[in-house]
């Protein structure tokens, strides 16, 4: 019952903010130039929908995203879950990993540029380096996490080494992880869209930054829709993937009545 009624005030919030957007352009009292109607950002989302050519560019975008995501969070996680367990190798890298992490990541994309070149890879970059840190503290911060007496009692059940990684570190960070890498999506589509946007001749950051250099506020409007759709829809397949994974949470079921 409550989620029902939490979907019609989701769906009457988005018909209030279009639907006064909308008035008010009809009124004169916002300037479409710089606010252009939702009706004109829904058309021109859907003529590039209905373009075979524009899923090029959304095949380039997805590609770097992907890419960018999936080196980021493994690297993440690999460093985090070593570093969670070394104390002595975390002190040493302390602070080598908290200058890099203090870096603008914006200010690396031209440097990326100039030793990967306008391809793939630039891109790919800097989505890495924004998604990394994310899923590494993360990641170190879960295996610190794990009870010390769930940890004795299972070496003194004879758990080497690997065993403990396999069931009892990860099961432990696995919320950690898992949270992160719904935060890491938009971080990786960022990164993408970034690099597409300083220097690129295809994908959705090009097309938001011509539409930009037109000032041809449609565009940019409709490239931001279709990507926070993107997003959107990638954030579902996460939490399909995290519902399968963490079989001990509540279910949505139980959370929606609660």
């Amino acid at each position: 019952m409550h989620a029902k009624t939490d979907r019609f005030i989701q769906i009457a919030l988005v018909i209030a903010v279009f639907g006064g957007w909308e008035g008010g352009i009809a009124l004169g009292w916002i300037d479409p130039f710089f606010f252009p109607a939702p009706t004109a950002i829904a058309q021109q989302a859907w003529n590039w929908l209905s373009d075979t050519s524009f899923y090029q560019h959304v095949y380039i975008t997805l590609t770097e995203t992907a890419l960018g995501y999936l080196i980021g969070t493994g690297l993440g996680v690999a460093g985090g879950v070593w570093l969670g367990l070394s104390r002595r190798s975390a002190r040493i890298l302390d602070p080598f990993i908290k200058g890099f992490n203090a870096i603008p990541r914006v200010v690396l994309a031209p440097i990326f540029v100039l030793w990967l070149g306008l391809g793939l890879w630039s891109k790919v970059a800097l989505a890495v380096t924004l998604v990394f840190f994310t899923t590494f503290f993360n990641a170190m911060q879960g295996v610190r996490e794990v009870n010390p007496v769930v940890l004795a009692n299972a070496r003194i059940l004879g758990a080497g080494r690997s065993d403990l990684l396999r069931h009892v570190y990860f099961p432990a960070a696995a919320s950690w992880i898992l949270s992160s890498l719904r935060t890491s999506v938009g971080f990786a589509v960022v990164g993408a869209i970034i690099g597409e946007y300083l220097g690129a001749s295809a994908g959705l950051g090009y097309l938001i930054a011509q539409a930009e250099g037109n000032f041809n506020a449609v565009g940019v409007f409709a490239g931001i829709i279709i990507l926070a759709a993107f997003v959107l829809v990638i954030d579902a397949l996460l939490d399909l993937v995290e519902n399968k994974l963490i079989t001990w949470r509540p279910n949505a079921q139980a959370q929606a009545t609660s």
